[in-house]
């Protein structure tokens, strides 16, 4: 990855959305934890008769499940853990920006599309419970457009620290 020219004391943006990152990476590992128990009361009651088979687990672990890649998809923009195909020959460090700003601008346009689309689902289901558990669902749809909002927070951020190489930053 291209070396980001960084200020030694961050702005307040910088460091807000730093700890907002913090707070995913905690929450990814917490729903995976989590996601941990359903699935393992899934298995144990298909194989034994010692415990009942819950239908409550079915539910708890598809809404974990979701977040859990919605999540995972947040702090992979961040980290720009995406993967990537050098299809380029070795450019310069301005070239090598202005591709990843075209990159991260496609990756606004798709968090465009999870806000807008996500907005519409969540309303769809805001009073509505699913199933089995009675959950809420506009729970698990809020994490469409939360994702897409990180999205364009990150990506963001990130086309701003390109800006800076392509225009000319000091290493």
């Amino acid at each position: 990855m291209t070396e980001i020219p960084m200020p030694s004391n961050p702005s307040l943006w910088r460091r807000v959305t730093a700890g907002y990152a913090k707070l995913l990476e905690i929450l990814l590992g917490a729903c995976v934890g989590i996601l941990i128990i359903p699935v393992t009361l899934q298995i144990i009651s298909r194989y034994t008769p010692f415990i009942p088979s819950y239908i409550w687990t079915e539910e708890m672990a598809r809404f974990l499940f979701v977040w859990t890649i919605m999540i995972g998809a947040m702090v992979g923009v961040r980290e720009a853990q995406h993967f990537e195909v050098d299809v380029w020959p070795d450019l310069s460090r301005r070239s090598e920006a202005a591709l990843r700003i075209l990159s991260r601008l496609g990756i606004l346009a798709l968090a465009l599309v999870f806000v807008w689309a996500g907005i519409e689902f969540t309303r769809f289901a805001w009073n509505r419970t699913s199933e089995l558990a009675d959950l809420p669902l506009w729970v698990i749809h809020v994490a469409w457009p939360v994702a897409g909002f990180t999205w364009i927070a990150f990506a963001g951020e990130q086309i701003v620290d390109e800006a800076r190489i392509l225009f000319g930053a000091a290493r």
